[in-house]
């Protein structure tokens, strides 16, 4: 299977990565902010690589954080208002300043490009402060092997999982995604880390061994060496 670039189809903007705009300034709160919240310290600052519409960054504020999130999209920054925030891609992101968490959700570490992880966690490293950490967000290796053509129903939303190619360490498939009478797709290829994979990750970038911080393993925090 030839890794081909992301798409996304629908009403409204299309991210570079094929993430539909308006499907993100929909998608109801998961507890994703809760989870960073609880494995860092009261008031700690938080930088979010790929913020999209700052929706785990509105709630993290509300928690008393100082944040600032950094996107590639012109168009989903423009729905996150009341944060501060900067247009950039991860890989090139020099701030010149750190932060006491770096935040690398929406399974962004997943990618099927290896040179492009490992400039992610490049960028997550030269801006996490000593003493500070990565929170990672992952598919689980297992992921890859049960994840099959399905339909569920989240918060007013249907996501429909269409045909699954596997080829080695890849996968590729379309999410479809139904909200009222808008419909929109996703398709991507995403990697499967092993958890001896992700480790040797966030060493050669300078963080230390990761702990879970969900049952499932999905989310973690590495420490910043």
């Amino acid at each position: 299977m030839t890794h081909r670039p992301n798409t996304g189809t629908g009403p409204g903007p299309i991210t570079p990565d094929g993430c539909p705009v308006a499907l993100y300034t929909l998608l109801p709160e998961s507890g994703e902010a809760e989870i960073v919240h609880r494995a860092i310290p009261d008031g700690a600052s938080v930088l979010e690589l790929g913020c999209g519409t700052g929706r785990i960054l509105r709630r993290l504020a509300e928690f008393g954080h100082e944040v600032l999130g950094v996107d590639e999209s012109d168009d989903m920054l423009a729905h996150a208002t009341g944060l501060t925030t900067v247009r950039s891609s991860i890989e090139a992101l020099a701030l010149g300043r750190e932060f006491d968490a770096v935040l690398l959700a929406s399974t962004l570490v997943n990618t099927p490009d290896p040179a492009a992880r490992e400039a992610m966690l490049g960028s997550a490293r030269r801006h996490a402060a000593r003493g500070g950490c990565v929170i990672i967000q992952r598919h689980r290796p297992e992921w890859f092997d049960t994840l099959e053509p399905s339909t569920v129903y989240r918060g007013g939303i249907r996501y429909t999982v269409g045909e699954v190619r596997r080829d080695g360490p890849l996968l590729s498939t379309t999410i479809g995604y139904r909200v009222g009478d808008r419909d929109w797709t996703h398709t991507f290829t995403t990697r499967r880390l092993t958890d001896r994979e992700l480790v040797g990750a966030l060493g050669d970038a300078g963080f230390g061994e990761p702990r879970p911080l969900t049952e499932d393993g999905s989310w973690l925090a590495a420490p910043a060496g």
